[in-house]
């Protein structure tokens, strides 16, 4: 194999390549995912959580099918069903109609609170609302997400999202230290604040760095309960042509640089997007060890 091949942080070898064939050709009553599933427990290919990385496995299988090398079974029609279901747009409903403008201090709406949308129920409410108030609409996450609700008592305030991080920033590389194997290898630990939206009917004063604040405290038990291990790092993108980025100055994000022009996760400069301000946030004083190795990070392995 001349060309080097890495997927999810793992370089392809021909060893690996011989065994995915070996158990395609031997398997062939297994779906996609039974078979990617079965590579990764061959390959001991798994996440820090100890669970194959079945998601990467089936990347694997439809490489080397492309490449001619083996021929994978016909995609689930009804896991493809339920995909194109997910694209379809978001139905805009009277509940989440403009409501009574929301003015005063943080003192009258207290206590503040970052709930996490994991119902099928509050995660439809908090589609909603960022596909009908948000600037940016909503795009199905491309990895691990936790999805924020903030609200006062039962009155939502706006919306939070984290996940993944993006896959390469020049300036955010060189401020951690970051060569491409090491990024390759720790990106997990850097997750995104992708979305975040106060309703336009919702000003009371100080509220964004207020809810950044929480959020920062709140985000590392979140994440690991879901995911079962810490992020170290926090990173956001501003865009300087519409924002100031104000609420993430006043919370002490620390601007590093600004992007490309590239999307979050283009690898190929594929798709073209506006520059933005990059701003990160230290969730560990010592995050660069965690993220060059010399540290471990924590995890929660199941059972």
């Amino acid at each position: 194999m001349e060309e080097k091949i890495v997927i999810s942080g793992r370089e392809i070898t021909q060893e690996d390549i011989n065994t995915a064939i070996f158990i395609v050709d031997n398997f062939g009553n297994f779906s996609r995912k039974e078979l990617a599933n079965t590579v990764c427990e061959c390959l001991d290919w798994i996440t820090i959580a100890g669970s194959p990385k079945v998601e990467a496995g089936v990347r694997f299988l439809e490489y080397l099918e492309s490449i001619g090398e083996i021929i994978l079974p016909p995609k689930n029609e009804k896991m493809a069903e339920c995909a194109r279901r997910a694209m379809k747009a978001i139905p805009i409903t009277d509940r989440t109609n403009p409501k009574k403008e929301m003015t005063g201090n943080l003192s009258d709406y207290a206590p503040i609170e970052l709930k996490v949308a994991y119902t099928q129920g509050s995660i439809e409410l908090w589609k909603e609302y960022i596909e009908r108030y948000h600037p940016q609409k909503y795009a199905k996450p491309y990895s691990s997400n936790i999805k924020y609700l903030i609200k006062c008592k039962t009155k939502v305030l706006g919306c939070m999202l984290f996940s993944g991080a993006a896959w390469a920033l020049e300036d955010r590389d060189k401020w951690i230290g970051w060569n491409e194997y090491d990024r390759s290898q720790r990106l997990i630990y850097v997750i995104n604040n992708t979305r975040f939206l106060i309703l336009p009917w919702v000003k009371i004063n100080n509220l964004a760095s207020h809810v950044l604040g929480k959020a920062i405290r709140q985000i590392s038990k979140d994440w690991l309960k879901k995911y079962m291990y810490e992020p170290v790092l926090l990173e956001t993108f501003v865009d300087v042509e519409n924002y100031s980025g104000t609420c993430y100055k006043a919370s002490n994000w620390i601007k590093v640089g600004m992007t490309k022009g590239r999307g979050r996760q283009d690898r190929h400069n594929e798709y073209l997007s506006s520059p933005k301000d990059i701003y990160m946030y230290p969730l560990k004083k010592d995050f660069r060890k965690y993220l060059t190795g010399e540290k471990e990070p924590i995890i929660r392995r199941r059972g």
